[in-house]
C-alpha cells in the first residue's frame, strides 16, 4: 500500500497517542500492526522507536483494544488540543 505524505504523518501521529488502539489505524488506512511498526521504525530515530515500542508494550498501555477498559469510548483524550496537519490549532 502506498501512503502518501499526509496519511503517513497522521498514522504516525495516532500510533503515538496511547488512546488510540492499532485496530482503530487498521480501520481507517487499512494498516495492520505489523505494518504501523514497519512505518514508526523506519520514520523515527532510532531512540524514539524504542521509547515508543517500549511504552506500547508496557501493562497499562491501551494500543490494543483488549487491554482498554470497557468504560472507555473515545480514542482522543478530551484535554488534548486540537491537531490540524501536525501543528497545534490556535483557538
Amino acid at each position: 500500500m502506498e501512503l502518501n505524505e499526509r496519511d503517513r504523518n497522521r498514522i504516525i501521529e495516532m500510533a503515538w497517542e496511547d488512546r488510540t488502539p492499532f485496530e482503530a489505524i487498521e480501520f481507517q488506512f487499512g494498516l495492520p500492526e505489523k505494518e504501523v511498526i514497519k512505518l514508526m521504525r523506519s520514520e523515527l530515530r532510532r531512540s524514539s522507536f524504542n521509547l515508543w515500542r517500549k511504552r506500547v508494550n508496557s501493562g497499562p498501555s491501551q494500543k490494543h483494544l483488549r487491554k482498554q477498559p470497557d468504560d472507555m469510548t473515545r480514542f482522543q483524550s478530551s484535554r488534548q488540543k486540537q491537531i490540524s496537519f501536525n501543528k497545534i490549532s490556535k483557538r
